[in-house]
């Protein structure tokens, strides 16, 4: 098989890394709207070749769509006269919006994915070969896609080590919104409340293990970040609210000192320990 991966940075540039070592995988192309990320992605042997989109089209089995999740959208119609032996798997972290937006011509062909990985890095240059091995990928409302395009990237998938999880897209964005976007919301929160209060001397200094492991993922692409809240929205803001409820409840028993209830409900957090 031939793959096609368009956008070459830490997603797309990971999986072609894995996807050359694969032996079903004959040769991958890429493509991005980034001239100089084509040109890095080449020179980290991230790829085989560049190839334009329409040429990706007619040569490529597979097309993975590693971009931003408002870009997914707007490529989906660019890719409406696929043949329909062409597998096209998004890799969003939102997935209703990109399913309602795919055009129905190419329904059967789409496979709707999230792969539960990524760091805090963007670009050709933050790509590792083993970013998918072990990770946890999502498909979503499958039963929409052809069963040969749906055996082809569960195939895939395996092969790259990955573990597959089937959900319904409105359960992929309620889950997501309370377990990945909204720590990102806190975290750039976090950042931007610090950066008001604190100058640089200071957090140099005396921000430790605790404050660089919280505010990590504030170091993520805003392109990417601000897509996945529009397309999230309400699901988010949900999140949110949860969170500041927790928070003033945590206000609340520090400043009337209840110290006894405070403990516990600091201990009835951690039972998250259990879990994770």
């Amino acid at each position: 098989m031939e793959v096609g991966i368009v956008g070459l940075g830490l997603m797309g540039g990971s999986l072609g890394l894995a996807l050359k070592e694969e032996k079903l995988i004959s040769c991958v192309s890429g493509c991005d709207a980034n001239f100089a990320h084509e040109q890095k992605a080449l020179e980290l042997g991230l790829v085989h070749e560049i190839l334009g989109l329409d040429e990706m089209k007619r040569k490529c089995d597979i097309i993975f769509l590693a971009i931003p999740v408002e870009a997914i959208i707007k490529i989906t119609q660019d890719l409406e006269d696929v043949g329909e032996n062409t597998t096209i798997i998004d890799l969003g972290s939102t997935k209703q919006k990109i399913i309602e937006a795919v055009p129905a011509k190419i329904r059967a062909n789409f496979i709707p994915a999230h792969p539960m990985a990524g760091t805090e890095y963007s670009g050709p240059e933050a790509a590792f070969k083993s970013l998918y091995n072990g990770a946890v990928v999502v498909v979503c409302d499958f039963e929409e896609s052809h069963e040969m395009h749906v055996k082809r990237a569960v195939e895939l998938f395996s092969h790259l080590g990955m573990k597959i999880v089937f959900m319904s897209a409105s359960e992929h964005d309620h889950h997501v919104g309370l377990i990945s976007h909204l720590p990102h919301a806190i975290a750039f929160s976090l950042a931007s409340g610090v950066l008001k209060e604190e100058d640089r001397r200071h957090i140099m200094a005396l921000g430790g293990p605790t404050f660089r492991g919280m505010i990590r993922v504030a170091k993520s692409s805003p392109v990417m970040w601000s897509d996945i809240f529009k397309q999230n929205k309400q699901n988010l803001i949900g999140a949110i609210n949860m969170f500041k409820n927790e928070l003033s409840e945590c206000e609340k028993l520090v400043r009337d000192e209840r110290w006894d209830e405070l403990y516990s409900w600091m201990n009835d957090a951690r039972k998250i320990r259990e879990i994770l």
